[in-house]
């Protein structure tokens, strides 16, 4: 099974702590091992990356630009790299800058590889173009499973 993650970045820590514990809730009855696919951002993705590792499965990694680590939040460089070279395959888009539109590109391309998508949402519309919202919607217009994780007690912002 191929599982492709979505989701809110810069979580508060009671809500990303909420979250893994769904994450790993989620995965436990699966047997036979999955592959996560994601693009390693801050927050849901990485709490999803964590989790199926922890869970004695694989990550695919897709880098949506060339300068994406830059466009990430410093305090997560080191994690970035960290799971980027436990990746069983990396994916790389054709873009340089780290936009919106190579953000959902490669959401894109990270849906057609996918069996299904777990989603880390609020079922708040997208902030911007390319976020949760804007994948939750491709991945349904694909009709691809989604699953959406919201544990109770969870906020934004």
């Amino acid at each position: 099974m191929r599982i492709a993650i979505s989701g809110h970045r810069s979580l508060p820590p009671a809500t990303e702590t909420l979250v893994a514990e769904a994450l790993d809730e989620a995965l436990s009855p699966i047997t036979g091992g999955i592959t996560g696919l994601t693009c390693l951002a801050d927050g849901a993705d990485t709490l999803f990356s964590r989790a199926v590792l922890a869970h004695g499965s694989q990550i695919e990694v897709i880098v949506p630009a060339e300068h994406y680590l830059a466009g990430l939040p410093e305090e997560h460089h080191a994690e970035y790299r960290k799971l980027l070279t436990q990746a069983a395959q990396v994916h790389r888009m054709p873009f340089i800058e780290s936009t919106s539109e190579a953000h959902m590109a490669a959401s894109q391309h990270m849906l057609t590889l996918a069996d299904e998508l777990w989603a880390v949402w609020d079922g708040q519309p997208a902030r911007g173009y390319g976020g949760t919202a804007d994948v939750v919607q491709a991945a349904r217009d694909l009709n691809k499973p989604v699953r959406i994780i919201w544990p109770d007690g969870a906020t934004r912002d």
